[in-house]
């Protein structure tokens, strides 16, 4: 099985590659493709992945070329996980919206939208190469944010994607390890859009096999460690009967948000530090494992959701799994075509969002305003002009006023005029 990674020279890929080797009998990868435009990442980080393979006796040969053709060709699975800009576009996109007083984040809100309007271009030129020379039944596993509007644009443009978040894998396993139970026992109720979801259900199954929600003994006896995870206060979590992802603290506490980020160092400035950090361990031949320093990169459980995903989407064992997917009535509140994250049946036939109980008032006020924002931004990513950006600014419901959205317009095509010349 060929498997190619566009913006496979980044530092996550390692973690990937853990992955595939820990899940080699589920997964039985022979070649693994790197794409990048960088010379140095693809040295760098296809060295590392060599030497991790060759280490653990993986029969799996790595190329990493900068020919997105040859990449992607005959390939059987193609993931997606692309940073347009680097990392200084996102430490721009999580400090320009301070000017408006409005958060700083790359994925939600102004920020967010920047990020959007980079991206879906590429992954589209991107994709269209895909769908050209990769193996017919080839799948597009997204994971590249905001995860939730690419995937969309995605499956409007008639191609064989799935979109993929590590937040629900990530509270399953911190669950599950709470708990005491075995991750495989635990499944979530899991709700909403990317990164704007809930946990409605901690369902565990014991040794004989019944079933029950332990979400009532997590608000309860473990409360403290919860609201400590997602950096809530534990009443809005009994307020809310739900564990609300951890990008919900942009909603409900932005203007804590703005202040601590006005005053700290940005992620983005983190994240370069953690990636100097690895890359000169990547460029030590002397290391042959996963380095320590990638668990401070982000992006937990990654590999473990990735190749869950796409071991699925090779079978017909219909898993279930947490995945962005068409709406197609699972909300009906929304428009079908509308992509949403929750558990969906995985198949090589193709995915199915499962039956979900229907959202609380609250919940579906939040999800149906940050829906309408992301059909406008995607409109704006992909037919371009000022006034659809505009539009999708004041539509977000952390903008909202007219003059904000106005000066948050103009402060985006400032920082972005290197990216986004077809949107004048």
């Amino acid at each position: 099985m060929k498997l190619a990674i566009i913006g496979g020279g980044s530092t996550y890929t390692p973690e990937l590659i853990d992955g595939f080797i820990r899940y080699r009998d589920v997964l039985p990868l022979s070649e693994i493709w790197l794409y990048d435009p960088s010379e140095e990442r693809r040295r760098l980080v296809g060295g590392m992945a060599t030497r991790m393979l060759a280490a653990s006796d993986h029969e799996a040969k790595v190329h990493a070329t900068d020919d997105l053709v040859a990449a992607v060709s005959g390939a059987d699975t193609v993931l997606i996980q692309l940073r347009i800009g680097g990392q200084d576009a996102r430490k721009a996109d999580e400090t320009w919206p301070h000017d408006a007083c409005c958060i700083g984040q790359e994925t939600t809100g102004p920020g967010g939208f920047a990020k959007a309007l980079r991206t879906v271009p590429v992954v589209l030129e991107i994709a269209n190469v895909i769908r050209e020379h990769a193996a017919k039944d080839a799948w597009i596993v997204d994971f590249t944010n905001p995860v939730g509007i690419v995937t969309r644009a995605l499956l409007n443009a008639g191609h064989r994607a799935v979109g993929l978040c590590n937040v629900a894998i990530g509270f399953q396993r911190r669950f599950a390890e709470r708990l005491g139970v075995a991750p495989s026992h635990l499944t979530l109720g899991h709700v909403g859009l990317n990164h704007l979801s809930w946990e409605r259900n901690v369902f565990v199954r014991d040794a004989s096999g019944i079933v029950s929600d332990r979400l009532p003994e997590l608000l309860d006896k473990h409360a403290s460690w919860v609201a400590d995870d997602v950096h809530l206060p534990e009443q809005l979590l009994r307020l809310q009967n739900a564990v609300p992802s951890y990008y919900l603290r942009y909603f409900y506490a932005h203007d804590i948000v703005l202040h601590e980020q006005r005053r700290e160092p940005t992620r983005a400035e983190a994240v370069m530090e953690v990636e100097r950090d690895l890359l000169a361990q990547y460029a030590d031949e002397a290391v042959v494992t996963k380095p320590e320093a990638l668990l401070r990169r982000g992006g937990a459980f990654y590999s473990e959701a990735a190749v869950e995903l796409i071991a699925s989407l090779r079978s017909d064992t219909g898993d279930t799994q947490v995945v962005n997917v068409r709406n197609d009535g699972a909300m009906p509140f929304l428009p079908d075509d509308h992509v949403i994250e929750v558990s969906a049946s995985v198949s090589s036939r193709g995915l199915t969002a499962l039956p979900i109980a229907p959202l609380e008032a609250d919940k579906q006020g939040l999800v149906a305003h940050v829906a309408a924002y992301e059909r406008l931004a995607l409109d704006a990513a992909t037919h371009g002009g000022r006034d659809r950006v505009l539009a999708a600014m004041m539509a977000h419901p952390l903008v909202q006023q007219y003059d904000r959205a106005e000066k948050l317009t103009d402060l985006l095509l400032s920082e972005n005029a290197a990216y986004l010349p077809w949107l004048a």
